[in-house]
């Protein structure tokens, strides 16, 4: 079994089934009692609309365990999910931000163990899976680029020879975007915005270089002047003015990261060009703004959003010819 923990989702891969479950990494738990009442897609639906005593929570910020409790029991909640009583405990692989420290990974490999990972659990980094899932030749001697923007955490990698040769790990990604529409329009239209209707601005109007037909949509919040609820209608210029700041962090990384590279490699690349993954590649413009300010060419991979979780679960596939790019957990 094969878990690519997201900020935003988790993905279960299942040997020889492939995914089998893809749901928000959200739990929602009774603040009297401490038990979840719901976990993924049901537990997303309460963000910002529970009473006091239940609260809607997520485990895991820029891409590490926020609340180590929690995120246990929506891993535990996950496995039983997908669990046949075949295998008592499931040999697992875990995928973690590329910039994570020990302290985190343990953190990580603990939270699998107790939820029910046969020992060792093992931990794969986000960029490598999403190569491996992108479809690069990961153990070849050739330099790869991949791009993988999640939810918590942007990671861009350059591979060859089954390692990573130069990577930067920036804790800005899709929540940043997110964030700076909600601070966006508090600033310009003093209207309070929730999580998901930020999200649903970022997914409809959000875009990374100038569209050739520019749109505009009706945004619903709280006034913060009248506390009164209000419309307004904003437009694509605007959500792109907003989130401009992540977005010139993300491509500043991957110049930073190309900048590292040593030049064999940065030929390779030249050649291949850049490969996005993630479900912020899906960012309209964002391709064309990394060509333009990179030089490079850029493409998308096939599967965005399910590249790390299928990059993981062929780890698991072909374990003995993958083991290399594993960390198991320090002691049994």
């Amino acid at each position: 079994m094969a878990i690519d923990l997201g900020t935003a989702n988790t993905l279960v891969y299942v040997r020889g089934e492939g995914i089998v479950l893809r749901e928000p990494s959200v739990v929602a738990v009774n603040t009297h009692t401490g038990q979840p009442l719901a976990v993924g897609h049901e537990a997303k639906a309460m963000i910002g609309r529970t009473p006091s005593h239940i609260r809607a929570v997520r485990p895991l910020r820029d891409g590490v365990i926020n609340d180590f409790e929690i995120c246990e029991k929506m891993l535990r909640y996950f496995i039983q999910r997908v669990h046949s009583r075949r295998f008592a405990r499931p040999r697992m692989v875990i995928c973690v931000p590329g910039g994570i420290t020990g302290v985190e990974q343990r953190a990580v490999q603990e939270a699998a163990e107790f939820a029910g990972a046969a020992k060792p659990a093992y931990i794969i980094e986000e960029p490598m899976a999403a190569a491996i899932g992108a479809g690069l030749p990961v153990q070849e001697p050739r330099g790869n680029m991949i791009v993988d923007i999640g939810g918590g955490t942007t990671e861009v990698a350059v591979i060859s020879l089954g390692g990573v040769v130069a990577s930067q790990s920036v804790r800005l990604a899709g929540d940043e975007l997110d964030d700076s529409i909600i601070q966006f329009v508090k600033k310009e239209y003093s209207l309070a915005l929730g999580e998901r209707t930020a999200e649903m601005v970022k997914m409809n109007l959000g875009s990374a270089w100038p569209l050739e037909q520019e749109m505009q949509a009706e945004v619903r919040g709280r006034d913060l002047v009248t506390g009164l609820p209000k419309t307004i209608v904003t437009t694509t210029e605007e959500i792109r003015a907003a989130i401009e700041e992540p977005v010139s962090a993300i491509v500043d990384a991957v110049k930073y990261t190309l900048d590292k590279t040593p030049p064999e490699l940065a030929a390779d690349i030249m050649e291949q060009g850049i490969v996005l993954a993630g479900g912020g590649a899906l960012l309209v413009g964002l391709d064309t703004r990394l060509a333009h300010e990179t030089g490079m060419p850029i493409r998308i991979c096939d599967n965005p959003l399910d590249a790390v979780a299928l990059g993981s679960g062929q780890s698991l596939e072909a374990f003995e010819a993958l083991q290399g790019v594993l960390f198991a957990s320090s002691r049994d």
